[in-house]
């Protein structure tokens, strides 16, 4: 299960994303994605802290997200690991789909 939040205000927009992006979930965050770009929001923010899994496919949708101009935030090991490989900032190579545990 996925929830995604999403809020707009003129000019900035933030997606703020809770569970497993995995499976069908992937396509409805791309969704949320697309509404978002179409709105024309300059550098919409990603929220990622209460993100429990990532499949290959989520993280790829991440990848293309942060390229079309995402700023992705996370603050759990797992999810900052995936944000440092998809921006470059980690510097080791691609994971396979993680396991991310909250507190």
């Amino acid at each position: 299960m996925l929830k995604i939040t999403s809020e707009q205000t003129s000019g900035s927009a933030r997606l703020t994303l809770e569970g497993s992006l995995s499976g069908p979930w992937v396509s409805e965050l791309e969704r949320a994605w697309r509404q978002i770009k179409d709105s024309g929001a300059s550098f919409p923010l990603v929220e990622l802290t209460d993100i429990t899994f990532i499949t290959e496919e989520g993280r790829a949708l991440l990848t293309v997200m942060w390229r079309e101009g995402a700023v992705l935030i996370a603050n759990g090991c797992c999810t900052r690991h995936i944000v440092e490989e998809i921006t470059g900032a980690g510097g080791g190579p691609p994971s396979p789909s993680l396991h991310c545990k909250t507190p």
